[in-house]
């Protein structure tokens, strides 16, 4: 039987699929039966192993239970993910999935919380197409937007308040058929009751306060944080001298920006195909 040599150096998603394998054969077990273990096929296992797919949180997780290894499995899916990020959004992740409020303000892009599958993939096949990622990393971005998404239906949801610049909605991401279901998805969003949903139209101009991404963060004990990021880095901020400042303008884009009604009515105006 031959079987693909692993090099537990060649990358952190080739050293987690290394000890998966190690410690699968010091027990004897095959991929199928550690699979059953697991809740996953034995081609998902063998995808692992092999680093043809990317160890998700929750895979890492079901395999330090499986092994009785703690969180050796965590740790390593942690860093695996990680490379396919920029540095300090893996930190701000980890908080986002607690807070109790979330502001967010984004440009360009849809944000990952309101991303649909096909949109993240779209995206995500893009930069593999640029050479910015590997196909490996693709898939743990998109992975990952889903993983931040499901962290939303907690039972004590985060209420989440978006700004999206308009050039989030005008710029085409994928086919139509893409675009069209983010605007579906955008719409139900903005029908939730936990949410807060405006669009800043390209006419605010200059009386928009931010010209990059910027999420601010409320956690449960009222403490806030912030992330900001450029084209190389990102930035997680818990001092409150540079935190409140950017909550008071993040306000103030809200109170400029046209109401959620106005913002429903112009994404279904371009869900129809109107101007």
């Amino acid at each position: 039987m031959n079987r693909k040599q692993l090099n537990p150096d060649d990358s952190p998603v080739a050293a987690f699929g290394e000890r998966l394998r190690r410690l699968r054969d010091e027990r004897g077990w095959t991929q199928d039966e550690l699979g059953a273990v697991m809740g996953y096929s034995g081609t998902h296992m063998s995808a692992v192993e092999t680093g043809r797919r990317p160890p998700t949180p929750r895979f890492a997780n079901r395999a330090d239970r499986a092994f009785g290894t703690g969180d050796v499995f965590e740790r390593q899916a942690r860093a695996a993910r990680d490379t396919a990020l920029l540095e300090g959004f893996p930190e701000y992740v980890g908080h986002e999935a607690r807070a109790a409020e979330i502001r967010l303000y984004e440009v360009g892009v849809m944000p990952g919380l309101l991303q649909t599958p096909e949109y993240a993939t779209a995206l995500a096949e893009s930069a593999v197409k640029r050479g910015a990622i590997t196909h490996e990393q693709a898939l743990q971005r998109v992975e990952l937007v889903a993983e931040r998404q499901a962290s939303l239906l907690r039972p004590d949801p985060p209420l989440v308040l978006v700004v999206l610049d308009e050039s989030c909605i005008r710029r085409p991401v994928g086919e139509p058929d893409v675009m069209n279901a983010q605007f579906d998805r955008l719409l139900e969003f903005a029908a939730l009751p936990t949410t807060v949903f405006q669009i800043a139209p390209f006419a605010m101009g200059a009386s928009r306060p931010f010209d990059l991404p910027l999420y601010i963060l409320t956690m449960p004990d009222r403490s806030l944080m912030s992330y900001a990021e450029s084209a190389q880095m990102g930035h997680v901020e818990r001092e409150s001298s540079f935190v409140l400042p950017q909550l008071t303008a993040y306000h103030q884009l809200q109170a400029e920006a046209p109401s959620q009604a106005s913002s429903v009515a112009m994404i279904e105006q371009l869900r129809k195909g109107t101007p």
